[in-house]
């Protein structure tokens, strides 16, 4: 009687022994199949900024893996090409950075030199592709830009709009024909947020030009009379806080403003506090009588 029982329980250890063994590979296949497909593009990839081309005196350092003695620094020149050793001149002009890698890996392959070569190349100048930026901004000149940039970002390389600096932006480029075009922007609606599409992005040989703002004057008796920049709705209360306010003599009551029209002839008038003021305008700020 027990060995019946010990030959049942060694075929019942036996039957599920097998019907694991049978189940493992079904698992396997399940977990196989439910595994996810692979990533189509990293974030970062799938929103990459195209690189802007390589052109005449951009600097370029040239690194070839397990060649050392090939990494070399060059000028591209003015036929946009670069002296490489082994194989002389390369085309790099016109190309991206990545494009420019492949066709000197691809020199020294079709050489013989160094084949599948893995070619690194880091642009050390931009000096091909500059944009000018001129006007009111505290650091005028022209900048490299070496990738897509917008407006707000060259005013901000640039050190931001100087006091003196209006509202106002110009962009001036070439269109597709060669003729000059100017756009203008209210840089401040775009600091605001109020139009980011006016945010545009900048070009090579673009030139950003910031006007000045509108002044206005104020004499009379404020504590430092002079011209003063015309922001957006400036009232006559505001002027006279920008002049310093009233002096001990000063009154607000009889505050006139010249102000000339489009025939150029000046008319006066009697101002309020909440009055605004336009381009131009003169602010007489008379003496109190006591």
């Amino acid at each position: 009687m027990k060995s019946r029982i010990s030959i049942v329980i060694v075929l019942l250890a036996c039957v599920t022994a097998l019907s694991a063994c049978m189940q493992l590979p079904a698992r396997k296949a399940a977990a196989r199949s439910a595994a996810p497909p692979p990533a189509e593009a990293k974030p970062a990839e799938a929103q990459a900024v195209p690189e802007y081309p390589l052109g005449p005196g951009d600097i370029v350092k040239i690194t070839v893996y397990n060649n050392p003695d090939l990494t070399t620094e060059a000028e591209i020149s003015q036929n946009g090409s670069i002296s490489f050793p082994l194989v002389g001149e390369v085309r790099v002009g016109g190309l991206s950075r990545a494009e420019a890698e492949k066709a000197i890996s691809a020199s020294l392959g079709n050489g013989g030199f160094v084949p599948n070569a893995h070619v690194n190349m880091l642009v050390l100048q931009y000096r091909s592709q500059q944009v000018s930026v001129i006007g009111e901004v505290n650091k005028p000149g022209k900048y490299p830009i070496n990738q897509q940039l917008t407006l707000t970002d060259l005013i901000a390389m640039a050190g931001g709009i100087s006091p003196k600096g209006g509202d106002r932006v110009s962009i001036i480029r070439k269109d597709g024909n060669g003729k000059t075009v100017q756009y203008e922007v209210d840089f401040k609606n775009v600091l605001a947020g109020g139009n980011p599409a006016k945010n545009v992005r900048i070009d090579s040989d673009d030139i950003i030009y910031v006007a000045p703002a509108p002044m206005f004057y104020i004499y009379g008796e404020v504590r430092q009379p002079g011209a003063y920049p015309l922001s957006t709705d400036l009232t006559v209360r505001q002027a006279l806080s920008l002049g310093g306010g009233l002096t001990p003599r000063g009154s607000e009551r009889g505050i006139q403003i010249d102000r000339k029209g489009p025939n150029g002839q000046v008319t006066t008038r009697r101002a309020r506090l909440t009055d605004r003021l336009r381009p131009d305008d003169v602010v007489q700020v008379p003496e109190g009588w006591f």
